[in-house]
């Protein structure tokens, strides 16, 4: 993987990490954004190095995703199986899809399976198998459906 694949993987992770945050406590966006480029992203917590990631990617995936937060939930939505709800979702597993989502929705320059590929890979960081193909199946779906326009 060459250095910028290996940054914007590094920004899809910590995207999802700050969404996850977001969440989970409502950190002010500035205040997130702020809180990862200065402690997070690149530095060493607990014995992990945390890679260095495209910043401005990783900054456009966390504020677009929260900006269009009530676009990219209806995306999601759409595709979720009869009775399921974005509240049913785990908080993890509602951050990976919001940033896949935001991603296929506002970043036409990235293909489809890219964003695809890159999600489910984190999506295998936190959940087994069965979970990360549920991620894969969402997401292919939005990105067929929102780039098919």
């Amino acid at each position: 993987m060459n250095k910028r694949a290996q940054s914007r993987s590094a920004a899809r992770l910590a995207a999802v990490q700050a969404l996850y945050q977001h969440e989970m406590e409502a950190t002010p966006v500035a205040q997130l954004i702020h809180e990862f480029h200065q402690h997070r992203i690149g530095a060493i917590i607990e014995d992990a190095e945390y890679a260095e990631a495209d910043l401005p990617f990783f900054d456009d995936i966390v504020k677009g995703a929260l900006a269009r937060l009530s676009d990219v939930d209806a995306a999601i939505t759409a595709r979720l199986a009869s009775g399921w709800t974005m509240e049913r979702l785990d908080r993890t597993m509602k951050a990976i899809l919001r940033a896949g989502t935001y991603e296929l929705i506002a970043r036409g320059d990235v293909p489809v399976g890219a964003v695809v590929s890159e999600y489910v890979d984190v999506a295998k960081a936190f959940f087994d198998a069965r979970e990360a193909g549920f991620a894969n199946g969402l997401l292919d779906a939005i990105g067929k459906n929102v780039r098919a326009k």
